[in-house]
């Protein structure tokens, strides 16, 4: 069994991991860290130390009714990509210990296409 990075827990909730196959089980938020443990599997767990994280970048659409997703970019390893059934509640736990500033919007789909056509022209 895995022993967990928090000595105090905020929230846990069911989530699902996007690291390749989605992988779902419940995602931890505490004092020290994010954490993610697959339900069935003990072997398959994510831990993000708060010092680690470097943004976290939310997925919003419909003038912010749905965030479908959101993910963790880290210093050093990556960026790790989740879905829970309340982001909402995720989100509000994880900015208790990220500065709000480093919390973001991702590109929507016409900004994308904005991006793209703006880095042709020059």
């Amino acid at each position: 069994m895995v022993q967990s990075l928090n000595t105090k827990v905020d929230l846990v909730i069911k989530g699902t991991s996007f690291m390749g196959i989605s992988e779902y089980g419940d995602i931890m938020i505490g004092d020290k860290a994010f954490e993610f443990y697959h339900s069935r599997d003990n072997r398959k767990f994510i831990q993000i130390p708060w010092e680690e994280v470097d943004y976290v970048t939310a997925s919003v659409m419909f003038g912010g009714k749905w965030i479908p997703r959101y993910s963790i970019q880290t210093k050093r390893n990556g960026t790790f990509t989740f879905a829970s059934k309340e982001p909402k509640k995720v989100l509000r736990a994880i900015r208790v210990y990220i500065d709000g500033a480093r919390m973001v919007r991702s590109l929507g789909f016409f900004g994308v296409i904005k991006r793209a056509f703006k880095k042709k022209k020059s």
